[in-house]
């Protein structure tokens, strides 16, 4: 169907879903696309089957590697699945609207990335041309989702893939857009190359992201660069510090006045957007013990996800 995209079917599931009698599993309610149409005709056709969102995966590591973070990040979509299948279908939700797409094609150009190491300069330079090569690949298959209407949740690989997922949102509503970020980094760094550490800033100087806001930065993970270039952008904060050790304003506050900020008096689409580097205890490239709880990252999505706008 597309060279940039694995396409899933039920078959793909079999080593993650654990059936049982008398019980349905999302993974046996979810829909798949028709291997036998285009891209952009199987979603239109999964739109009108009653599909609303589409999961799709990217297994990739490159980016954070190209970032001097840890490798790994190509697992988390398999992670996901292997929990997400086996979950109950029932009536507290609705697992038809949830077309399983698959994932990017990521294998080659991790194959290319194996052996490079970032504390070489010109394997540093390759590892963020690979990356900008996924950009491109994430953007395709992406805006086609968008046209078809549907509304994109994407799963795994580095926080470089905002850009292209940012990318392909402002380029659908033909303006820029917004986003609100959970994010110990508000990875506005320099744009040396691509990476996992500025997509937020390509976006912005490319005149894709408009307004936005990170929720839980850290104040001594943000280099004075990147914070310079988030305030020249106009962008805002509300620190991990303030919400959690100095308890000056509170996470439900703190997610208002984020809210309140970006969305306030414009309608423009906006982008969720959370870095699992966030959540304490996540075996993820920058591992922290002091972070948000799994809870606090389950209500921002929900509380943002409410907006008619996201």
């Amino acid at each position: 169907m597309n060279n940039q995209l694995d396409i899933f079917q039920s078959a793909d599931l079999a080593t993650y879903l654990q059936r049982r009698d008398g019980e349905s599993r999302l993974g046996e309610v979810v829909q798949f696309a028709n291997p036998l149409l285009s891209l952009d005709e199987a979603l239109v056709s999964s739109a009108v089957h009653g599909c609303r969102y589409v999961l799709l995966g990217i297994p990739e590591d490159i980016g954070p590697r190209a970032n001097f973070g840890n490798g790994g990040a190509d697992l988390g979509f398999q992670a996901f699945l292997s929990r997400f299948v086996n979950l109950q279908s029932n009536s507290f939700g609705d697992a038809h609207s949830v077309l399983l797409l698959g994932q990017i094609h990521c294998a080659d150009l991790q194959q290319k990335a194996t052996a490079l190491s970032a504390q070489t300069p010109a394997e540093l330079a390759t590892l963020r041309q690979l990356c900008a090569e996924l950009d491109q690949r994430v953007e395709a298959v992406v805006s086609a989702i968008f046209r078809a209407g549907l509304v994109p949740i994407v799963i795994g690989g580095g926080h470089n893939n905002a850009l292209p997922l940012l990318k392909a949102l402002a380029q659908q509503h033909g303006h820029s857009v917004h986003a609100i970020n959970l994010d110990p980094h508000c990875d506005f760094r320099l744009r040396e190359g691509r990476h996992s550490g500025n997509g937020f800033s390509y976006a912005h100087y490319a005149g894709w992201l408009d307004r936005y806001f990170v929720v839980g930065l850290h104040e001594l993970k943000n280099s004075a660069a990147a914070l310079d270039q988030l305030q020249q952008a106009g962008a805002g904060f509300v620190s991990y510090q303030q919400i959690w050790q100095r308890r000056v304003i509170s996470f439900t506050e703190a997610m208002q006045q984020a809210i309140d900020t970006v969305c306030a008096d414009n309608q423009k689409a906006l982008g969720i957007e959370l870095d699992t580097d966030s959540i304490s205890g996540m075996p993820v490239s920058a591992y922290t013990n002091c972070g948000v709880s799994v809870a606090d990252a389950e209500y921002f999505v929900w509380r943002l996800a409410q907006l008619p706008q996201a």
